[in-house]
């Protein structure tokens, strides 16, 4: 099957953080970065790539690689409960009449409809036949009423905007950040859960792990190819 540069995705570096008034500051003396893609030459070719420097900058961090750790793609089927580990985006901003920033409710069938389109685009790009996506029309995404709820009586928010860089100029997407139950084809489910879901994941949006999971019991130590 064919892949395409665009289908990895990657979450935010993660560890002890404050925010202050110039910005994010790290307290803890290791960090994580989840990087996820379905192409897994360029898995090895990205880790190769970090481990051949002694040391990598990332603003004024200085960071030293250590390890690498495998997540072993648990078994999923037609039905699978998420949570966002970074917030997921419908709208590209480069759709030319459509508002990236418009609040759209994901109780709506509109916001499955984005994300699908979305998601059977992607897929037909990773080499997918029209036949396959044929067969991947049952995709619903339901989010979870009691957190929604939760969300609304705390009075929080669970959809933010977020500065982006598209061609040179900046721009702005809205990012959802809530859990939710995606009724779709098995294999639907894991594309989205290796490469992300919805627009932006080669810029770090719609990373996802499932819901009620502790991600550290399908860990293995990965071998650095050289």
């Amino acid at each position: 099957m064919g892949k395409t540069v665009e289908n990895y995705n990657f979450s935010a570096l993660k560890g002890q953080t404050r925010v202050g008034k110039d910005g994010l500051h790290f307290y803890s003396s290791k960090v994580t970065l989840v990087f996820s893609s379905i192409d897994e030459a360029l898995v090895d070719h990205v880790i190769k790539g970090i481990f051949a420097q002694e040391e990598v900058a990332i603003g004024k961090l200085e960071l030293n690689p250590m390890n690498v750790d495998m997540e072993n793609v648990p078994v999923l089927t037609s039905e699978t409960k998420f949570i966002c580990l970074s917030p997921l985006a419908i709208v590209h901003p480069s759709d030319g009449g459509i508002d990236a920033k418009r609040f759209v409710s994901p109780t709506l069938d509109e916001f499955s409809d984005y994300l699908f389109e979305s998601t059977m685009l992607r897929m037909e790009k990773a080499g997918y036949t029209q036949e396959q996506l044929a067969a991947f029309f049952k995709f619903q995404l339901v989010p979870d009423a009691e957190y929604l709820g939760k969300i609304k009586n705390e009075e929080k928010k669970f959809a933010r905007i977020f500065p982006i860089y598209f061609e040179g100029q900046k721009a702005e997407v809205r990012g959802y950040t809530f859990p939710f139950t995606l009724y779709a084809d098995a294999e639907v489910q894991k594309f989205v859960f290796n490469t992300g879901i919805g627009v932006l994941s080669e810029r770090g949006f719609g990373m996802l792990d499932i819901a009620n999971a502790d991600p550290n019991q399908r860990v293995t130590a990965y071998e650095i190819k050289k």
